[in-house]
């Protein structure tokens, strides 16, 4: 009969420790798992000049013929991309067009320089039809600005611009961002 009482009391002891185990299992909390997932992006808004705004060079007297010109336009292209890039450049046609004449498009330099807020290596080209890198290793980021300075030198001025018929000579630009 002790045994009985003793088995008896060992099960009631077994049920409340138990009770108050499931009981402290009880929560008010909840969990659940949160995926980020993302994509690789690279995106180039046009600033302030490559957006359809012109790039102008006015030729109008010999002092003009006989200097380099430089036209710096800030904050040119803004890009945001998820990895390093490279930024190249091209013109859509080896001639810069005014009806039938033309002039070559390499007598236009183009060149990334500092004072926007991308970071990478900084390079000036001589425009042509083929992709030239003009930064390269860009670090990712987001409203990243390029300043671009376009230059026509006084030699190319002299001896390419000098001559030609009167008129307003265009050819498109195309810059490219390619993640690395």
């Amino acid at each position: 009969m002790k045994k009985q009482i003793f088995i008896s009391a060992l099960v009631l002891g077994a049920v409340a420790l138990g009770t108050n185990l499931v009981l402290a299992q009880n929560s008010d909390h909840a969990s659940s798992t949160v995926n980020i997932i993302l994509a690789d992006v690279i995106s180039m808004d046009m600033g302030t000049a490559a957006s359809g705004n012109a790039v102008d060079f006015n030729y109008a007297n010999t002092a003009d013929y006989n200097s380099s010109k430089n036209v710096t336009v800030p904050n040119s292209l803004v890009i945001i991309s998820s990895k390093n890039f490279d930024i190249k450049v091209k013109s859509e046609g080896a001639n810069f067009v005014s009806g039938t004449n033309v002039i070559p498009v390499d007598v236009l330099q183009v060149k990334a320089i500092p004072g926007g807020s991308l970071s990478g290596t900084l390079n000036e080209v001589t425009l042509s039809t083929a992709d030239q890198v003009l930064v390269s290793n860009a670090a990712s980021g987001a409203k990243q600005s390029l300043n671009i300075t376009y230059s026509i030198s006084a030699q190319k001025a002299s001896n390419v611009l000098l001559g030609k018929p009167k008129g307003t000579y265009t050819q498109t630009v195309t810059y490219t961002a390619t993640a690395l």
